[in-house]
């Protein structure tokens, strides 16, 4: 005769799986004493029954979109700006106007999205993988930002030079 309470360590083991199922663990006892699911145990069945969804691959490729159509945007901006530098001498600086702005930000939310979706494909948690994703990404475009400024300045100045990758202290 199988006992109709389930143990302790059985509750423990399953206390999430227990919430996300649409029956109970009363429900599951009653369903693996009856022997409708074979050698199931109680775990086991609460397991048939609870949803499990799928890693957000959809996120993912969303975001990768928008980084991918925005940040082309973006260097379309700064090359217009270098253009029209090259052929009427317009100011090149201040970089955060509307038009270059709006793109960099697009591509930071692509980015955050992008990440965070592909963390959360690995097992994160949603808003663990966002907030790792979001930090990620405003860390890298904030350093881009300045890159970008420092480079445009030299060139307004006339005294641009090849960058030198290798160099770290020229980045900061």
């Amino acid at each position: 005769m199988l006992p109709l309470v389930a143990p302790a360590a059985l509750l423990r083991c399953v206390p999430l799986l227990a919430e996300a199922a649409p029956i109970s663990m009363a429900q599951a006892l009653s369903d693996q004493a009856s022997g409708d699911f074979g050698d199931l145990d109680a775990a086991e069945i609460l397991l048939e029954f609870a949803p499990l969804s799928q890693p957000p691959y959809g996120l993912a490729a969303f975001g990768l979109a928008i980084s991918v159509l925005c940040g082309l945007t973006f260097s379309r901006m700064v090359s217009l700006r270098l253009d029209g530098w090259k052929q009427d001498r317009l100011a090149l600086l201040p970089l955060a106007r509307p038009e270059t702005v709006l793109p960099w930000l697009g591509t930071i939310l692509g980015v955050t999205l992008f990440i965070g979706g592909s963390l959360q494909v690995f097992g994160f948690s949603g808003g663990a993988a966002l907030l790792v994703a979001f930090v990620l990404s405003l860390a890298t475009a904030g350093a881009l930002w300045v890159q970008l400024t420092r480079l445009m300045r030299q060139v307004e100045a006339g005294n641009f030079r090849a960058v030198d990758f290798d160099n770290f202290d020229e980045f900061f």
